[in-house]
């Protein structure tokens, strides 16, 4: 089951899978934040190198461009909502942009869930209901536009706890994650960054797989298409944003660009997927 409603560059949605499989679910990246509220089943959230396993009535924060993906456990009912919108929302009431720092400011794949000790799970499940189950286009924009706000602001004060927490990899998996981020842009290849962390290249798959649910190629072609889309939304040409994002030939990007997104290198802005 699934209730989705778009208001421009908002999309909210309320799923149910009644017997979820793991292979229905990809690692995927959003261009907006999301705010991803989970009702019930048996799920991890991968988030960039970062396991999270998901209590009943937990709350999981995304970043543009942080990779993620949940991860099914097992086969029980599988409920969640979420909303995904864009990092300037709240800028006509907050202008100082105080209220998405967890958001903006938070380091990949950290301090992405909180529990109810941190917020209260109640209100937020009243929150979401009432944007989804709004009695019709006009109510649920009114909901959208009062309730988020709420949530902004309970996750901003629960964050506010964290924000001076330095989070330093730990696991080797952690660190293969950060290091590939932090040379995203650059020539890399797979061999190399397996014989840079001592692995096989089948290791160094295996483990870079189980750390983000995706293989290494994968991970890095979508995360530079990412960027370039974002670079083309901020005025550079495509031919540019390829070129800066990584992609050495520029008929390989616009073949994958298109077959990612759907559509060729322009500033359209693309529905967020819907795991």
């Amino acid at each position: 089951m699934l209730n989705e409603f778009s208001f421009g560059n908002i999309y909210i949605r309320h799923a149910i899978d009644d017997c979820p499989d793991d292979k229905d679910f990809t690692m995927h990246i959003h261009e907006q934040c999301e705010i991803y509220f989970f009702v019930s089943g048996n799920v991890e959230y991968l988030v960039e190198g970062s396991k999270y396993p998901l209590d009943e009535n937990s709350l999981m924060i995304i970043s543009p461009a942080e990779a993620h993906k949940p991860k099914i456990t097992g086969r029980e009912r599988y409920e969640r909502y979420a909303i995904n919108f864009p990092i300037d929302f709240a800028y006509n009431i907050d202008p100082e942009n105080r209220l998405i720092k967890a958001f903006t400011e938070r380091s990949l794949g950290k301090t992405n869930m909180f529990s109810c000790a941190e917020i209260d799970m109640k209100l937020t499940k009243k929150l979401f209901s009432e944007m989804c189950n709004a009695v019709d286009d006009y109510e649920r924009k009114l909901a959208i536009n009062t309730h988020l706000p709420i949530l902004l602001d309970m996750i901003s004060r629960a964050y506010n706890k964290y924000e001076n927490v330095e989070h330093t990899p730990q696991s080797t998996a952690e660190r293969i994650v950060a290091y590939v981020n932090n040379h995203l842009f650059e020539e890399i290849s797979v061999p190399e960054l397996a014989e840079h962390f001592f692995l096989s290249q089948s290791q160094f798959s295996r483990v870079f797989r189980h750390a983000t649910g995706a293989a290494p190629w994968e991970y890095i072609t979508k995360k530079r298409l990412t960027a370039a889309k974002e670079k083309i939304r901020s005025g550079y040409s495509a031919q540019s944003a390829s070129e800066s994002c990584g992609f050495g030939d520029y008929s390989s990007f616009y073949r994958a660009y298109t077959k990612h997104f759907g559509c060729a290198p322009t500033n359209g802005i693309v529905k967020p997927n819907k795991q």
